[in-house]
């Protein structure tokens, strides 16, 4: 009986050690996820004048709806190299086809292509393969960032805007990408691979700049494109590595606050 008791408490003492120790852990954890600012950057490369797009852009709206108020950051581009063939993409630029070259340049790829999607800037694919997708995104969420960016929006109005950054983690071959974006959008299309159908959008990169870090932190002042609308836009920025296009860090800043002082800022000019 004596030796039971000595073993039942020899085993409390353990149980209550381990459960303390998975305390310390679970919370240590905790702390570090809260901490680490997981993302993931997606970049898809698209266009209307592509047969083979409408089903890539069908899955980023997908994925975009489920991962709201996660650190999912989407950013549709419309390359310009479609457009001699039928149909002139309206959203697209040879900024974002040069942006696709840079990508085959990091990764090592012979040639570009549509659909494609570039994942924190390291891991590339058919821009149509959710399976893909879904596990190049979950590997993302479950790595620590090796560097932060904040964002936020100190004035704007409908031809500028004001960014306020501060970076942390950024090294000397780091620079920062501000994306304005519009959140969604439909196309008619008239002639080219798709014509005859309606195509949909959603987070369509219409400008993307270049910032220089100078320090931790700065402002920047970035025009607006044409057709800017407060509540259907946002901003995308990312910290990118030139010398390996890895992603690093990414933020959104989002123009609702703005709207709301402009709101209210109407109503006290307005007569009644």
């Amino acid at each position: 009986m004596k030796q039971f008791k000595i073993f039942f408490f020899t085993a409390f003492l353990a149980a209550v050690a381990l459960g303390a120790s998975a305390f310390i852990k679970v919370g240590l954890l905790n702390k570090i996820d809260s901490e680490n600012k997981a993302f993931a950057i997606v970049e898809l490369f698209t266009s209307e004048g592509c047969s083979s797009c409408p089903p890539a852009d069908d899955l980023v709206a997908k994925i975009q709806k489920e991962s709201a108020g996660k650190p999912v950051y989407i950013l549709a581009y419309h390359v310009d190299y479609w457009n001699h063939l039928g149909w002139k993409d309206q959203f697209s630029s040879a900024d974002f086809s040069k942006r696709q070259h840079d990508y085959a340049n990091y990764l090592h790829l012979q040639s570009v292509y549509t659909p494609q999607i570039v994942v924190n800037g390291k891991t590339e694919f058919v821009g149509s393969e959710e399976g893909v997708l879904r596990n190049a995104i979950r590997t993302s969420l479950q790595k620590g960032a090796s560097a932060r960016v904040d964002l936020s929006i100190l004035k704007a109005n409908k031809n500028q805007v004001s960014l306020k950054y501060t970076t942390e983690g950024a090294d000397k071959n780091t620079v920062l990408f501000v994306a304005i974006l519009q959140k969604a959008a439909k196309t008619k299309v008239m002639r080219g691979e798709n014509g005859g159908h309606t195509l949909s959008h959603v987070q369509i990169v219409r400008k993307l700049q270049r910032v220089a870090l100078n320090g931790k932190s700065g402002v920047e002042d970035i025009a607006l494109p044409n057709g800017f609308d407060a509540r259907n836009w946002e901003i995308i920025g990312f910290l990118q590595n030139t010398s390996n296009g890895a992603v690093t860090g990414a933020a959104r800043a989002t123009f609702e606050n703005e709207v709301s002082a402009n709101s209210v800022e109407a109503a006290k000019n307005s007569d009644y």
